[in-house]
């Protein structure tokens, strides 16, 4: 579409708001109206934003100064209604304030789907491209009249009928501070860092309003004064801070306000039956009281096919035959190799040894490093590359992958089930699985992952002291504080799991680094990730973002094992990844500016990272391996030979 018809467009809507303004009696202490005031408001900040840029000299730098200025007076005027937007329509959300021009991501409730394009527009990515050389007016136009069209939906029936009921509030406040502890503070959809602190303290100013109104409007379930009074808190707390969202204090902010606001709201809606129709609340747990519990939401179901066993002697057999089985070479095609091959459970189920572990032929290598098992649940995609939805279906590919462990359904079955042991053990375990009526390849994958899975179940010294008032050692604290700002380490890695799910935690994240080939800093590793299950020029590199949970142990780090230790990895990043280090990558996610952090700084970022190291109780394997009533079998050894 033309975009001076477009901008003709736009000159009606600034009359409707104005026309809105003049007419409508609007009580911003009314909940319901306070919406639409605070929505009218933030469409009349637009419409003068677009006629700024349509009259403005784009050769003249004051002219450009004077944009900017405005975009960030709409960053705030968003703010103040953000609480409601984020929540009620998220894909709308993304042409108001989307932080990247396109999104592959794939939802949880998606998963069955192909990928499709998000393209994203709004005022992050106007500010950002105000700031390339030679923008041009249109372009710029463009992303705001988007979301300018997109900020229309929210005065949609579809939408506003919500406000009605007091179910919304809770499930919108959930999500807001939820995002308190990840987007707000972090500067993941703020170009100007400078500004993130002011547009945190106009939200938590706004949002006392819209409790105070709230509370007015629907007394049968309120806010008690315990919420209010620790909220009205958090706001003399951040008032308190330095504007530096470097010097902010992240830890105290999380553990003291935000965490225990958490689970105060997680209590109403259990307690206040809220109900959701809203694909946003699909994998968060109602009954999760702690942002910093493993609980917070659903990734994967472990279980498989045993998802709905309860009893716990059944779910003991489970885990003892799924133990067995991860250790047994009998899954691979030479009956040499197992599980534990690539991932030593000792070594945190990945293998520290070498880059990549070597293939099937035992002569060349994997062009992947063994990514470690423990958490991997709480991905929604699973691999480097996303090629997976489920555990099983990743199980299930290794074991038929000729570079691996190079077998294939039918002959697995029929050499697991030569073996007495599991055969009755499996044969007891049906009845548990009334869907299938003998035992199938799914009964073996799922034991394996349900027998794995539970070594993601275990905490850290940080998690304790967010969650038990644990001593953290101060410069654990401050490398936290600066994962959370200078270091930019948070916009991709999320709290709680830091890794790539952010709230409403329903997706996993991919990005393009720029991490250079095994053989030097000079060349970019050939690996195209993500690109290869679903081909775009954003997906190009692309990686899904890993935890930084036991990090301390699971190097060499990267897809391809580049980096020997943590040190060269923050290294790389702060250099701006591969682009900052002179590799040609176009669509590089990472940011190519420096990070310009000190030798201190990286030293506590790393004690912070020590800090994440799960207190996991690993297991002995397994002794000896069922055996089989095919003598050649019973020459396996635990744990395969290579």
């Amino acid at each position: 579409m033309n975009i001076k018809y477009l901008f003709l467009l736009s000159l009606s809507f600034i009359a409707f708001i104005s026309i809105s303004f003049k007419t409508c009696l609007l009580n911003e202490s009314d909940y319901n109206s306070g919406y639409h005031h605070r929505l009218l408001e933030f469409n009349r900040e637009q419409s003068e934003l677009l006629d700024l840029i349509q009259h403005s000299d784009f050769n003249s730098p004051t002219s450009l100064d004077k944009i900017k200025h405005k975009i960030n007076s709409c960053r705030i005027y968003l703010k103040k209604v953000d609480f409601w937007l984020r929540y009620l329509e998220p894909i709308s959300y993304k042409k108001i304030n989307g932080p990247l021009p396109v999104e592959w991501e794939t939802e949880v409730f998606e998963k069955f789907e192909k990928p499709y394009k998000r393209e994203g527009a709004g005022l992050t990515l106007a500010a950002m491209y105000l700031d390339e050389p030679n923008s041009e007016k249109d372009s710029l136009l463009n992303l705001i009249l988007q979301s300018q069209r997109a900020s229309s939906v929210y005065s949609a029936d579809s939408i506003t009928k919500a406000l009605k009921s007091y179910h919304h509030f809770f499930l919108c406040n959930r999500l807001f501070l939820l995002n308190l502890s990840t987007i707000y503070t972090t500067g993941f959809e703020c170009p100007d860092t400078s500004l993130v602190i002011q547009e945190l303290r106009t939200m938590l100013r706004e949002v006392k309003k819209i409790n105070t109104s709230f509370v007015k409007g629907f007394p049968e379930t309120p806010l008690d004064e315990t919420y209010l009074n620790l909220f009205d808190r958090m706001i003399e707390f951040s008032d308190r801070q330095s504007s530096n969202y470097s010097e902010f204090d992240h830890f105290t902010f999380l553990k003291v306000y935000v965490n225990p606001l958490f689970a105060m709201n997680q209590g109403y809606i259990r307690n206040y039956k809220v109900i959701s129709k809203s694909y946003m609340d699909y994998s968060l747990n109602k009954n999760c009281n702690s942002i910093f519990s493993k609980s917070l939401y659903i990734g994967q179901n472990p279980k498989g096919v045993f998802l709905r066993v309860k009893d716990a002697e059944a779910l003991a057999e489970i885990d003892r035959v799924g133990k067995l089985l991860f250790y047994d070479p009998i899954l691979s095609g030479n009956n040499l190799r197992s599980c534990a091959s690539c991932h030593k459970p000792t070594e945190y189920f990945t293998d520290t040894t070498i880059r990549t572990s070597l293939q099937f032929d035992r002569q060349t290598s994997l062009k992947r490093n063994s990514p470690s098992l423990i958490n991997v649940e709480y991905n929604h995609l699973i691999m480097l590359d996303g090629k997976h939805i489920s555990l099983q279906n990743q199980t299930k590919e290794v074991i038929e992958n000729p570079h691996e462990l190079g077998s294939n359904e039918k002959e697995v079955m029929l050499k697991v089930l030569s073996c007495k042991e599991y055969k009755k053990s499996f044969a007891q375990l049906l009845k548990y699985t009334p869907q299938e009526k003998e035992i199938t390849f799914d009964h073996i994958i799922s034991a394996v992952t349900f027998y794995y899975s539970k070594f993601s179940r275990y905490y850290s010294l940080f998690d304790e002291a967010m969650n038990e008032d644990k001593d953290l050692p101060e410069s654990a604290k401050q490398g936290f504080n600066l994962f959370m700002s200078k270091a930019q380490c948070a916009t991709c890695h999320f709290v709680p799991l830091f890794n790539g799910v952010k709230p409403p935690y329903t997706n996993s994240e991919f990005e393009v680094l720029g991490v250079p080939d095994v053989s030097g800093i000079t060349n970019l590793s050939l690996d195209k990730g993500r690109f290869e299950v679903h081909p775009a020029s954003e997906t190009n590199n692309a990686f899904r973002t890993g935890t930084v949970r036991n990090a301390a142990h699971t190097g060499p780090y990267m897809h391809n094992g580049v980096f020997k230790n943590l040190r060269e990895v923050i290294d790389f990043y702060d250099a701006g990844g591969g682009s900052g280090s002179g590799l040609d990558v176009p669509n590089q996610t990472l940011s190519s500016d420096s990070l310009h952090l000190t030798d201190i700084e990286k030293n506590k970022l790393i004690e912070f990272i020590f800090s994440l190291d799960e207190k996991i109780q690993f297991e002995q394997a397994p002794e000896n391996l069922p055996q089989s009533k095919v003598n050649e079998l019973n020459k396996r050894k635990v744990g395969g030979e290579y």
